[in-house]
């Protein structure tokens, strides 16, 4: 069975169920991204929120990025342009002031 592919213009949050939360589905994701992007713990994301004004726990910080955190990642490699395994390397060579030059270029298939 195929999996009917979301709109690229549609945000990645709108996958998840955030029924039962009392914080709005931003704060959740924010919360989720600050964690892994950044080599932040739990409680230093609880403090930068707190200065913020939104009062939470580190152990909600845990808890939300122990759930979301993985099929947040799917949802980027899903939606990033795929990569080639085969590459050719391209050499040029231009003559400048009559001196020799290559440029070189990778390219994937």
């Amino acid at each position: 069975m195929k999996r009917a592919a979301r709109p690229h213009n549609a945000p990645a949050i709108d996958a998840f169920s955030y029924a039962g939360y009392r914080f709005p589905p931003e704060v959740i994701s924010y919360t989720v991204w600050l964690y892994y992007r950044f080599p932040l713990s739990l409680r230093m994301v609880e403090e930068l929120l707190a200065a913020r004004g939104i009062e939470l726990t580190y152990e909600m910080v845990r808890r939300w990025a122990m759930k979301f955190g993985l099929g947040f990642a799917k949802c980027i490699r899903d939606t990033a342009l795929a990569r080639g395994d085969k590459w050719h390397l391209d050499a040029v060579l231009v003559t400048i002031h009559g001196k020799k030059h290559w440029l070189w270029r990778a390219v994937d298939q």
